[in-house]
């Protein structure tokens, strides 16, 4: 919006003395500056509507009034506070000012901003309506994961064979690179390319929404995997930047830069309220919608695979889930009683179980992110 806004006014006063007065609005537009902007905005407006509404979901009684998973298995010597009564869906007001500041900053006729807002609404109803389940079940069970799961297959689908039959972005499905190469490994992968893009949307939703079960845990994450986007984005879409590394040059990627300092503000704003202890959890209103996000982002800026080094806590805690219950399932069918890989599933509950305060779990877990996104960063120059 402040983007159309500058350049109407600027277009206004060619030719007249306003032309001079008015020449600072050449600054919107520069991608840094419009990313600054937007970062700045959803900080500030987190702040501002954090209070009002934690106090809002508190009226609703929209609190998690029953007992987490981690509570229910017992065990948790480490764990002081319990988690009961916590208003949940605080994922309202990430999404909320992460839409709002993008929509403010960018330019809202790239369609690959469009493509990445349109799966974050999606995917937020979809938490919404899963938090809202919990609540009115009062068990914590939700939404089926079968719904869940069909709902997310359906709209990667889409954005899939859209990408794919739009001639100017069927490559990013067509052609499949991976991490430290200068080619794509694969090329006319149009079946292969597709099921990449699904199972980077989906996947990286749901192993966000699986690492979301500590105070601060998955948006401190989301805020340095945020980060990683941010440059890659900026790359991606500046072709110079993008030839000197010889990764794939995207045109309308840079805007996606604008999106991913939204989303660092707005993770920021909510990482005030939700740091230990918690006022408030994102509920799967937040945590499928920035995975989806992140799935999504990967997939247009050509490095799906890159995702996985980025995001490596959130890759973690999704294998020791699928370890956990394909090994308990296994043991169960062929010995008759189920055994277990880690103490508790997913990964950082296990780290509770061993002793581990809450506070201990989540910055030695932000240690690993920001590992892992120097190792991805280190993929842009190691080609």
């Amino acid at each position: 919006m402040f983007y159309y806004l500058s350049q109407l006014l600027l277009d206004w006063s060619k030719g007249t003395h306003w032309a001079g007065h008015l020449s600072a609005l050449r600054l919107f537009r520069y991608i840094t500056v419009r990313s600054a902007g937007a970062a700045i905005t959803a900080l500030l407006l987190s702040w501002w509507l954090g209070p009002r509404i934690i106090h809002w979901l508190k009226q609703l009684k929209f609190g998690q009034d029953y007992a987490d998973r981690a509570e229910e298995a017992g065990g948790l010597a480490a764990r002081v506070l319990s988690k009961k009564g916590t208003p949940t869906m605080g994922g309202i007001l990430i999404v909320a000012v992460l839409f709002f500041s993008t929509v403010l900053w960018t330019q809202l006729d790239n369609k690959l901003v469009l493509l990445t807002l349109l799966s974050v609404l999606v995917l937020s109803g979809l938490g919404f309506y899963d938090d809202y389940a919990k609540i009115i079940q009062q068990t914590g069970g939700g939404t089926p994961p079968r719904v869940k799961l069909v709902a997310q297959f359906a709209l990667a689908a889409f954005i899939a064979v859209y990408l794919w039959m739009t001639p100017s972005t069927t490559k990013l499905v067509s052609e499949v690179m991976v991490p430290f190469c200068k080619h794509p490994v694969a090329t006319g992968a149009g079946l292969f390319g597709l099921l990449v893009v699904v199972l980077a949307i989906v996947g990286s939703s749901n192993a966000v929404n699986l690492t979301d079960g500590l105070d601060g845990l998955a948006i401190g994450c989301t805020l340095i995997v945020a980060f990683v986007f941010l440059v890659f984005t900026y790359v991606a879409g500046n072709i110079k930047a993008a030839g000197y590394l010889q990764i794939p040059y995207v045109p309308g990627a840079g805007e996606l830069t604008v999106f991913c300092a939204a989303m660092i503000g707005a993770g920021l704003g909510f990482l005030w309220f939700n740091c230990h202890p918690a006022q408030v959890f994102m509920g799967d209103t937040g945590s499928l919608a920035l995975g989806g996000a992140f799935g999504i982002i990967a997939v247009l800026i050509h490095q799906p695979f890159v995702l996985v080094i980025a995001g490596g806590v959130f890759v973690l805690e999704a294998v020791s889930v699928i370890l956990q219950t394909g090994w308990f399932r296994f043991t169960r069918k062929f010995y008759g009683t189920g055994q277990r890989i880690f103490l508790m599933a997913p990964l950082h509950h296990h780290f509770e179980k061993k002793g581990w305060y809450e506070s201990q779990v989540v910055m030695r877990f932000y240690i690993l992110c920001v590992l892992f996104a120097v190792v991805a960063l280190a993929t842009l120059k190691l080609r």
